[in-house]
């Protein structure tokens, strides 16, 4: 976003703002929330690129 600039100041009214918002315990427990679907979805893509490579190597071989 072009002209966008936020300072430190700006950045700590939209924390208060938040916490005011959802409340220390919720903040923490969506920020929980949100590393557990980052780790799951890290590993989905690790999954898939590791079946890939499987059928690239497949393909390759040569039949007997």
């Amino acid at each position: 976003m072009p002209g966008l600039n936020l300072g430190p100041l700006e950045i700590l009214i939209i924390l208060v703002i938040v916490v005011l918002l959802f409340g220390v315990g919720r903040i923490g427990k969506i920020g929980g929330e949100l590393g557990k679907g980052i780790r799951e979805f890290r590993s989905a893509v690790k999954e898939e690129e590791k079946d890939g490579e499987t059928a690239k190597k497949d393909e390759t071989k040569p039949a007997a």
